[in-house]
Order: structure tokens, then C-alpha cells, then sequence
């Protein structure tokens, strides 16, 4: 009996090696403590586990990083991304050169750290941030160690806390994330992200080599293109010059408990999952496809980009559609044009009269463009500057970043529900004001001529009285349709889209009779498309017709009624006629009366 005890403790010992060797429990690689697959290793503190996995959809086994104590895991770093071991033969281990490897059965290698390290006594360890660091030990038997390798500086499509995505102003070598090829191929794919420091830091998603994001300037806190940061990341994220070349970003989270990173899909996606405890799975925080307008350069040159309208794209206040059919076609990356020549242009082009100075249009809560220049001006002068440069073309002022200032193209602005910066655009001083005017001196036209129409009413209601009979009826019948003058307050005239009689012509094809949708005794009603490419229907009054002021208006207040309450356009299936109806019906009536 004692001779067999002794048997199985023997036994216990043999086995308990081996799992030591194949499955370690520790958080340490070595020569003699290695890998194999099923294996895995543990952070000291639990929170970390490598091992190897096998993608959704494929058989292929690779060495990967994810959340130990989540059951729903997510792999934010894969070693042998280009070669995968097609069996369960894998093994991770320390080489003879002392480089950490991942081989097949057959002995072959198909990772490797790949760094120099003189076959010196190294051992690898994960680390309770996710990180896995390649020591290299000392030779005089101290607990001295230099680290010569780590994952964090070979990043694959996650960015986790303390992680430094950087580049090197120097040798323009960069740290890079780099999406999967597909959910199911940890391959390199088509996106990756970096840091690119240019005048003023920004982040950049690429697709291959064209530009698919930026997340706007850094402000010092954090990238004033992401509005969501200002309340989540105050002070979370870092920017650093090590004054050695390298410009890195790096964050942390204050509350450690707190389980999220970011990663790029293989679709282009930058997103932010998080865990949520509560309900035991991994929920989004943050991600660059809420909004369509995220896409780089979504409504070209000098175009602005709204995800709260239809269509989404239109043109910065003083510029038009460049190519109006492919505008209206919903192609919008030709972008605009300036539509009034700049003073500087004027005076290039020897005009004899230069005009007044250009002026800016103010745009509150947007991503500003791309490229911006850095100046050293104060706020109050930052204006000045910009003004005083032909080649200047618009401004902002950020109380972190101060005054910056674009040259040639305003690529990707785009308007933010909250936050974002102001940006002020150059336009000629024709584009000023000008439709604020129009709307001034046409709504002042018509409070006059409703005082005068009152006038009239009043002398021939005077005059209604010294008639009787069948005529006092009458009268009385035009004195109640006047009563919807009553609800003439409810609508705002000067808050109408006026046009230009042009621009109707234009939409209109010259009032063509094939755009003729009807007539009536008062006029025809004409189907028109506008330069932005909506659809609206204008009503050219005949000069025959006995259709008064107050009848227009009127007729303006029971069209406006029927919007707001039915919101169709009676027998027309397309509602966006009425919806422009009202507005181009005032404007072109009351342009004509001014001809």
C-alpha cells in the first residue's frame, strides 16, 4: 500500500508538470513554460487572458488577447494575424534567440516578435492592462530586466487604455490600428488609424490610402470633432511630445472598473464598446457611423453636411452646386463654388469698381475643415488676420488650440446637435445680409399694403352702407372671408424662403408648358426642381387676374392650414410640392408685383 502511494504522488507530480508546461496557470512565457493549444495564461490580477481561438466561421487557430472574467469575449490583439495554425498543433514559446514565437507541429515558424535580443534569458508576461511585455533578463543574477518588446507597440485593431497610438515626426514611423480583413480573418484589412500631428493633431481612418475620417483638431482635453468627448473624456485622454521625435495619444479611464475600448471594424467602423455589467453584455458608447456626414468629405468642396435634413448636403451660405445635375442626382462630391467674386478677385481682374469688403457668415456648432492652420493672433485679431489674406478663406477660434485659419478648399464641415466650434466663412460683401434685406423690404411692402387695403375697406364699407339689398349681402360675404386676416399673426412672413425671379424661371424651365401642372382663374401653377434639387411648385399669378393682396394672403393662410394639418398635397402623392408651395407662391407673386 505504501508502495503504491508512493506510485501516485509520483504521478501527480509527472502530471502536474505537464499541465504547468502545456496549460500554465501563471501569466508568464518561457522556454520550458510554453503554450499549447488549448492553453492559456493569466494576468496577475485575472482580468487579462491569452490563449489560443478560433474566429467565427473558421477552424483557423490563432494566439489572441481578450477580457478574462467576461464570458462574452472580445479579442483585442492577435499575434499571428498573416498565418494561422490549421490544427490544434500550435505552440507558443520562447525560441533559442530569445524571441517569443508561435510554431505548427511541424517545428515551422509562423510568428515571431522578431527582435534582437543576442540569445539572452527572456520570458514573456501579460500584465493586468492587456499588455504582453517581452523581458529580457540580467546576466549578474539580479532581478534587473529590460523590457524589448511589448504588444502594445504592435497593435491590431483595438486601441485599449494606456496603449500610445504615435508617430515619429522624424522617421515618419507609425504605430497604427489596422482592421480585420472580416469578422471571420484577422488578417490586416483595408482601414487603419493613426496619428498624424500636421500643423495641429488629429486623428486619421484611412481606407487604403484615401482619408475616411478625422476626428477634428486637438484642443489640449481632447479632439473638438468629437462633441461626445467634451462630457466623457474630459481630461481622460493625453497628447504628448517626448521631444525625442515621437508624438503620441494615449488615455485612461478614471473608474478601473470601467471596461471599454476602442476598435476598427472591418467595415470602416471606429467604435466604443463597453461593458455593461448590469445586463452582461458589451454595449456601444460611441461610434463614427451614428451620422452619415461622418464619412471624409461626404458633400465635397465648400459643401456643408446636415444628417437632420433632406437631403443632407447643400452648399456653404454665397457658393452653388458646381455640377447641378450630379447635385441634384445626390452626388455631391464635386462640391460648390463661390458664387460673387472675392475683393481680392475683383481687384485681380481690374475691376473698376473693387466694392465694399468681404464679410464672414457665422456657422455655431460644427466640425471646422480639414487641414487647419495654427496662428499665434489673439482671439480679437484672429478676424483681422484672415481678412487682411487673399488666401484666407475662413477662420475659427478655439480657446484650446487659439486661432486657426484654411487657405484653397473647405473639406468636411459638418453641423453637430452640441459642441463642435464656430467657424466664420469668407463670402463677398453682396452675400450679406442680402436675402435679410429682401425679406425686410418685402415684408415692409406688404404691412403697408394691407394698411392701405384696410383704408380701402374701411371707405367702402362707408360706401356699402348707403346700398341696400342684394348689395349689403354681398359685402357681407366679402367682410367674412376677410377674416381669416385675423389669422394673418400666426404666420410669420419674413421667416418665408424668398427667391428670385430668375431662380424660378431657372427652376421652372422658364415657365415652360411642360411643367404646367394646372390653371386656374387667378393663374397657372408651374412644377419646378431648385439648384439644392427640390421639388416645388410655383404659381405665376396672371396679370388678367382680379386676385387682390388680401385674397393672396389669404389663400397663403388656408394653403399653410392644410400643411400643418394634413401635410398632403391633394392629388399629389409627393408631399414635398406643398411643403415649398406656400414659400414660392409668396415670393414669385410678390415679385412680380414689383416688376
Amino acid at each position: 500500500m505504501i508502495h503504491q502511494g508512493k506510485v501516485r504522488i509520483f504521478s501527480l507530480l509527472i502530471l502536474s508538470h505537464y499541465a504547468m508546461k502545456f496549460c500554465i496557470g501563471g501569466d508568464v512565457i518561457t522556454a520550458s513554460e510554453y503554450i499549447r493549444d488549448s492553453g492559456s495564461i493569466i494576468s496577475s490580477g485575472g482580468l487579462y487572458r491569452l490563449g489560443f481561438f478560433s474566429p467565427n466561421g473558421t477552424t483557423n487557430r490563432y494566439v489572441g488577447i481578450w477580457h478574462n472574467k467576461i464570458p462574452a469575449y472580445n479579442v483585442f490583439w492577435v499575434a499571428n494575424r498573416e498565418k494561422p495554425v490549421l490544427d490544434s498543433s500550435g505552440v507558443m514559446t520562447i525560441s533559442d534567440d530569445g524571441n517569443l514565437v508561435i510554431m505548427n507541429g511541424k517545428k515551422d515558424v509562423l510568428w515571431s516578435s522578431n527582435v534582437y535580443t543576442s540569445g539572452a534569458n527572456t520570458k514573456a508576461q501579460l500584465s493586468d492592462t492587456g499588455n504582453l511585455i517581452l523581458f529580457k533578463q540580467s546576466s549578474n543574477m539580479t532581478d534587473d530586466k529590460e523590457m524589448v518588446w511589448e504588444s502594445f507597440r504592435n497593435m491590431s485593431d483595438a486601441f485599449m487604455a494606456k496603449m500610445k497610438l504615435s508617430t515619429n515626426v522624424r522617421t515618419k514611423e507609425k504605430q497604427v490600428l489596422t482592421s480585420w480583413k472580416s469578422p471571420s480573418d484577422p488578417s490586416i484589412g483595408s482601414f487603419s488609424i493613426s496619428l498624424e500631428p500636421l500643423n495641429i493633431p488629429e486623428i486619421f481612418l484611412w481606407n487604403s490610402t484615401t482619408l475616411y475620417w478625422r476626428s477634428g483638431p486637438w484642443n489640449g482635453k481632447v479632439f473638438i470633432g468629437v462633441p461626445q468627448m467634451e462630457s466623457v473624456y474630459l481630461d481622460g485622454f493625453s497628447l504628448v511630445d517626448d521631444k525625442e521625435g515621437y508624438v503620441y495619444v494615449t488615455y485612461n479611464f478614471a473608474e478601473v472598473s470601467y471596461l471599454s475600448y476602442f476598435f476598427v471594424r472591418s467595415n470602416g467602423e471606429l467604435l466604443q464598446p463597453f461593458w455593461d455589467e448590469k445586463y452582461k453584455h458589451w454595449r456601444i458608447d460611441w461610434s463614427t457611423k451614428e451620422s452619415a456626414c461622418n464619412v471624409y468629405g461626404k458633400c465635397g468642396p465648400f459643401g456643408f453636411c446636415d444628417d437632420k435634413k433632406s437631403p443632407i448636403c447643400s452648399c456653404l451660405r454665397g457658393f452653388e452646386p458646381k455640377k447641378v445635375e450630379e447635385w441634384r442626382r445626390g452626388n455631391w462630391s464635386s462640391g460648390c463654388t463661390q458664387r460673387s467674386l472675392l475683393q481680392c478677385d475683383r481687384i485681380k481682374n481690374d475691376s473698376t469698381k473693387a466694392g465694399k469688403m468681404d464679410g464672414f457668415v457665422r456657422l455655431e456648432n460644427v466640425k471646422v475643415p480639414n487641414y487647419a492652420i495654427w496662428s499665434s493672433t489673439l482671439e480679437d485679431q484672429c478676424r483681422e488676420q484672415c481678412l487682411s489674406n487673399c488666401s484666407c478663406a475662413a477662420y475659427a477660434y478655439d480657446a484650446g488650440v487659439g486661432c486657426m485659419y484654411w487657405r484653397g478648399d473647405l473639406i468636411d464641415v459638418l453641423k453637430f446637435s452640441y459642441g463642435g466650434t464656430t467657424l466664420y466663412v469668407r463670402v463677398a460683401h453682396t452675400e450679406l445680409g442680402g436675402k435679410r434685406d429682401l425679406r425686410a423690404i418685402i415684408a415692409t411692402a406688404v404691412v403697408v399694403a394691407t394698411f392701405l387695403f384696410s383704408i380701402g375697406t374701411f371707405f367702402a364699407w362707408k360706401k356699402s352702407k348707403k346700398q341696400g339689398g342684394k348689395d349689403r349681402e354681398q359685402f357681407s360675404e366679402v367682410s367674412s372671408e376677410n377674416v381669416l386676416g385675423e389669422n394673418l399673426s400666426k404666420v410669420n412672413l419674413q421667416d418665408l424662403v424668398l427667391y428670385k425671379l430668375e431662380e424660378l424661371a431657372a427652376a421652372t424651365s422658364n415657365f415652360s408648358d411642360t411643367n404646367k401642372l394646372g390653371e386656374g382663374g387667378f393663374g397657372a401653377v408651374y412644377r419646378g426642381i431648385l439648384l439644392n434639387g427640390k421639388e416645388i411648385a410655383v404659381k405665376r399669378l396672371s396679370r388678367a387676374s382680379g386676385q387682390g393682396l388680401q385674397e393672396f394672403i389669404n389663400e397663403m393662410v388656408v394653403i399653410s392650414k392644410i400643411r400643418s394639418n394634413d401635410n398632403n398635397w391633394i392629388g399629389e402623392d409627393d408631399s414635398t410640392l406643398l411643403m415649398e408651395f406656400v414659400e414660392a407662391y409668396y415670393t414669385f407673386t410678390v415679385t412680380l408685383d414689383c416688376v
